[in-house]
């Protein structure tokens, strides 16, 4: 076993140069006779531009050029479209509006850009930007959802009716009505899956450079992948994506929110050209609130049928989801396809019918967030289990141990078209409910009501499907001076990818970690990528360099028997040297790197046959204080099923990394507009809360893997787990403590309070 290799818990490469201030991230980048961008938002949720008066402004000091959304237009600079587009279940086309870079006539949210101020210096920017006046009469707006698809709602757009992007559907409406007329109970639920805005440590950012000697673009900004980026720019600007080189360097987190096009980055590069200088432009975390994609923001209804013994039957589920002001690149996918499929969950359910509407709303656009529409799925599926449990009189263990798919029936295909390859979904449940000593909660739940507590406890099971989609390529380069270069085009966001990627080199190359170099984020060096998201980088771009390892080891196989003037077939390839059989003959890779007259180089792909199925089961066990509805978490316990290994150290910091994010929006993360003006509200970290480490406790993880039959590396992808299974686990622990049937995320202390005081 090589010590380096897959399974082995060595420590992040990357971390040195982090933690001792070495990193480069976006904002550490500065080019020569480089301007600073600002960008001046509306600050009407809704309102028609009448004017925008800029001649003040323009004389300001330091002043280089202001530019409004006509001027993109007239140069040619096309508005940005959406890349996801399905059907209605009329089979009409979806009404898919495209978005200009700067509002021209109309702004649809608070933070919607009017005007780009370019200056010498970023204060300088700022000061002109008060000399604006913009003229935009306001008219209503709405913000919320539910409100949004009524009749009377005022319209985001003209030419929709009730605000309506969508009207979806996925399943057999006539096998559900059937099931539901053979039911001996039928239950329901209504739930809101809270707004999130994503607040990554290290805000968006872009520095823009047009070179008019070559005529080509220069973009670095904060990504989850700049080949994906770099065909939606050049599409917007209306150029060849050859004339645009797209590089990202560090990032300080992602969670789907960086993946995606912006105006800004199309505003820095129209700007950097006009001018002929380099432009800058780094989000504060106040602008960040209003810029950046959000997440989930969905209402549901879900209804469950069930027969006598508490076998399910078939489930009904109607959601209107948000999906902002504009449509992002992905935003329709997000909750129909990625999020409806998984409504099936861990169960046996034979008959399933969803209807999605998407409606707009005065508010930044909706998009992934780290699960990407399998949190929601997870959520409404694991919380009409626990109703189900409760007014069946089955409890929630026995009642999932009735209808959870067992291992003897894999593969099993779901009502909903996905076929599970793999996964132990009762011994999943029966392993948590052991280590979390479920047991012991009754003795547990006395001692918090002596101290004046209320003790709960809650379990949800979780699968998401991940780790599909095209291939991802990964080039092996074996240089002059004996070591290693990866070129891969998945884009590490602080998960550790060039940790894991060399341990997976390692594995196969049988070489130490010390000769490897793993390179991302630049158009113009890597050739191919599809980018980091839905937890598809190591198991598809690790795939893809075991596939690459091979090669390389094959294509030097053929020029070491040349050097060592023997028969190919004697060779034998071990920890970095081929050795020839029953002789002393050996050559190391090393030295045919060195003996080659230009550096070796095989570059292979890999395409998943279908996805993985990560799965598992959360036990969260809580304490409520009567007084205060403070909730404090104080036992956490987890099962995974993520298929093989390559790091238990990082597979454990993704999980925890993950359960954070999926507390912060089950108790904490409240995204609040004011209806009535559209306003964000906790537009700042001192209204919007996120869970600190005092918040937190450490999560007892055991690992139940089966290996994925769909991935040539047997692993099933880790990144979103821990926010899928939380939420519900953490709501139906506090569910259990208040004694209620349902209370909504974020169910913060004042919500708690009033349910506690509410008889």
């Amino acid at each position: 076993m090589n010590k380096f290799g897959i399974g082995q818990p060595v420590l992040r490469d990357e971390d040195i140069r982090f933690i001792s201030g070495k990193g480069l991230y976006t904002g550490d980048i500065s080019l020569t006779n480089q301007t600073y961008m600002y960008v001046l938002r509306s600050n009407v949720s809704n309102g028609i531009i009448k004017s925008i008066d800029i001649d003040d402004a323009l004389k300001s000091s330091g002043v280089i050029n202001i530019f409004l959304g006509k001027d993109l237009r007239e140069a040619g600079i096309k508005d940005m479209p959406t890349n996801f587009i399905a059907k209605n279940k009329d089979d009409s086309d979806m009404y898919t509006p495209e978005r200009p870079a700067i509002a021209i006539d109309k702004v649809r949210h608070v933070g919607d850009p009017i005007a780009i101020i370019i200056a010498e210096s970023i204060e300088q920017a700022k000061n002109a930007s008060e000399l604006i006046f913009a003229d935009i009469e306001e008219i209503a707006s709405v913000t919320s959802c539910k409100e949004a698809i009524k009749d009377d709602s005022p319209q985001v757009w003209e030419n929709t009716k009730n605000n309506l992007c969508f009207d979806w559907e996925m399943g057999e409406q006539d096998k559900v009505k059937d099931a539901f007329k053979k039911a001996d109970s039928i239950v329901e639920i209504e739930l809101i899956n809270n707004r999130i805005v994503p607040n990554s440590m290290e805000t968006r950012g872009a520095v823009a450079n047009y070179n008019k000697e070559d005529g080509r673009y220069e973009l670095s900004c904060s990504s989850q992948g700049v080949h994906s980026l770099r065909d939606r720019i050049s599409n917007v600007l209306n150029i060849e994506p050859s004339e645009i080189r797209v590089i990202t360097t560090d990032v300080g987190g992602g969670f789907g929110m960086k993946i995606f096009n912006y105006p800004e980055y199309i505003c820095s590069l129209f700007a950097s050209k006009i001018i002929g200088r380099p432009v800058k432009w780094v989000s504060d975390r106040s602008e960040a609130f209003l810029s950046d994609t959000h997440g989930r923001d969905h209402v549901t209804k879900a209804k469950l049928a069930l027969d006598k013994e508490g076998i399910f039957l078939g489930i009904k589920i109607d959601t209107v989801a948000n999906m902002g002001a504009y449509l992002s690149n992905f935003a329709i996918f997000i909750p129909t396809l990625a999020g409806t499929a998984m409504l099936a969950g861990c169960y046996k359910t034979p008959a399933i019918y969803v209807n999605v509407k998407g409606v707009f709303t005065n508010t930044p656009a909706i998009d992934a967030y780290r699960g990407a529409g399998r949190p929601e799925a997870s959520f409404v599926i694991e919380r009409l289990v626990d109703v189900a449990g409760i007014k069946s009189g089955l409890g929630p263990i026995e009642i999932r141990r009735r209808n959870l798919i067992p291992s003897s029936e894999m593969p099993y295909k779901t009502a909903l078209n996905h076929t599970y390859d793999t996964g132990d979904f009762i011994g999943n449940m029966e392993l948590a409910v052991k280590d979390s000593d479920w047991q012991g909660f009754k003795d547990r739940a006395k001692i918090s009501k002596e101290n004046n507590k209320i003790r709960g406890i809650g379990l949800s099971t979780y699968i998401e499907a991940c780790s599909g989609g095209g291939p991802e390529e990964a080039t092996i380069i074996l240089e002059k001076n004996g070591s290693i270069t990866l070129h891969i085009g998945t884009q590490s966001n602080g998960q550790g990818h060039e940790t894991a990627y060399k341990q997976i080199l390692c594995e196969y190359l049988g070489i130490g970690p010390e000769k490897m170099t793993v390179v991302q984020g630049d158009t113009d060096v890597i050739a191919f990528g599809a980018g980091t998201g839905g937890s598809r980088s190591v198991p598809v771009g690790g795939a893809a360099i075991k596939v690459a390892s091979e090669n390389i080891i094959n294509k030097t196989k053929s020029l070491a028997a040349q050097k060592l003037n023997i028969d190919e077939s004697t060779l034998e390839y071990k920890e970095g040297i081929f050795l020839a059989e029953g002789t002393n003959l050996t050559i190391s890779l090393e030295d045919l790197a060195k003996d080659s007259n230009e550096p070796i180089k095989i570059s292979s792909q890999w395409t998943p046959p279908n996805y993985t199925f990560p799965n598992g089961c959360h036990i969260c066990e809580l304490e409520v204080d009567k007084d205060t509805g403070h909730i404090e978490i104080k036992k956490y316990t987890v099962v995974d099923d993520f298929g093989l290994v390559i790091n238990p150290n990082m597979l454990a910091g993704q999980v925890h990394g993950g359960i954070a994010q999926g507390i912060g929006q089950a108790i904490y993360e409240n995204t609040v507009y004011d209806s009535e003006n559209g306003q964000l509200l906790s537009g700042s970290f001192m209204d919007y809360a996120l869970p600190r480490a005092e918040d937190l406790i450490n999560v007892d993880i055991r690992w139940n893997m089966v290996p994925c039959e769909t991935n040539l590396l047997q692993i099933k992808g880790a990144g979103e787990a821990g926010a899928i299974g939380a939420p519900p686990a953490v709501i139906n622990a506090l569910v259990n403590a208040l004694n209620i049937e349902h209370i909504d995320m974020p169910a913060t202390p004042n919500k708690v309070w009033s349910k506690l005081h509410s008889n």
